[in-house]
């Protein structure tokens, strides 16, 4: 006996084998993204707010060494919680790092502003002494 099934994505009967799941392969290529978007939601947030923010950056740092007013670069949808490693100078400064790009939040004259840097070979990652 033939059980009638539909695809869960369209809702058309379905057609073939007993195990099918899918009326087609277009149907069963927006089940898996649509999965994928639920299950991933987190990274895939955190992965275009770290696109975002190495765009502006690489944007504004025309010379490798730029300074800039923050609320300039939050306007445009900047989020400095959003990074991917830090560097640490001798004198104690962090630049926070969007891949090839940093930034270092200063305020100096009652002015908030960010000092965008490029990686450059001398920051290199030095591995924890033991």
């Amino acid at each position: 006996m033939d059980k009638y099934r539909n695809c869960p994505v369209c809702g058309f009967s379905i057609k073939g084998r007993s195990d099918k799941k899918f009326c087609s392969s277009k149907c069963k290529s927006i089940y898996q993204y649509e999965n994928r978007q639920k299950k991933e939601a987190f990274y895939l947030k955190v992965d275009r707010q770290l696109k975002i923010n190495r765009k502006l950056l690489k944007h504004h740092n025309k010379s490798g060494y730029t300074t800039l007013k923050k609320s300039e670069l939050h306007a445009k949808g900047f989020d400095p919680n959003f990074f991917t490693h830090y560097w640490k100078t001798q004198n104690g400064e962090v630049y926070l790092f969007c891949y090839d790009y940093g930034f270092l939040s200063l305020e100096r004259n009652g002015k908030r502003k960010y000092l965008i840097v490029q990686w450059q070979d001398y920051m290199k990652f030095d591995k924890p002494k033991k």
